[in-house]
């Protein structure tokens, strides 16, 4: 089993933002965080999810997921991400991400577990220190598909 644990942040929501990840296997842990300069709470929620899945090397893995994001995991425990597919994701947020993240859910065995956020579990708030810290370092990625939907809607493109 791979325990997984994921949070994320954005200060402004939308504005700087990154996620925190710890990843724990057997003795092995792995903490990854990365900072954006502007995007938005949801999404840095969801990225989280997205890339701790790609850091498994093999296919088929027993997987939980442990998130105080209830964007993330009632979407998918409840189906609605499923339903959004079937409608080409018309009026929904972060289609980019989803679809990312339908790419890779499949090559596992995920199951996911909603705690409380900030409320004393040791890796969610371990998760929350590496996305505020990530989302307040010098050198933030660009969110591209987040700046693109934003000028989409705005008329720029």
């Amino acid at each position: 089993m791979i325990y997984i644990y994921t949070d994320g942040a954005a200060s402004g929501n939308p504005g700087p933002g990154g996620y925190g990840i710890v990843m724990i296997s057997g003795k092995h842990r792995r903490e990854i965080a990365e900072g954006f300069k502007h995007t938005t709470n949801n999404r840095m929620e969801l990225l989280a999810v997205i890339v701790a899945l790609e850091k498994i090397k093999d296919p088929g893995a027993d997987v939980l997921v442990t998130s105080d994001s209830k964007y993330v995991i009632d979407s998918v425990v409840k189906g609605w991400v499923f339903n959004w597919v079937k409608k080409g994701f018309k009026n929904k947020k972060n289609p980019d991400l989803w679809k990312r993240f339908l790419l890779i859910y499949k090559k596992h065995h995920v199951k996911f577990e909603w705690v409380k956020g900030h409320n004393n579990h040791p890796e969610n708030e371990r998760c929350d220190a590496l996305a505020v810290h990530a989302s307040k370092s010098k050198n933030l990625t660009l969110d591209r598909a987040y700046e693109d939907s934003i000028k989409d809607s705005k008329g720029f493109l």
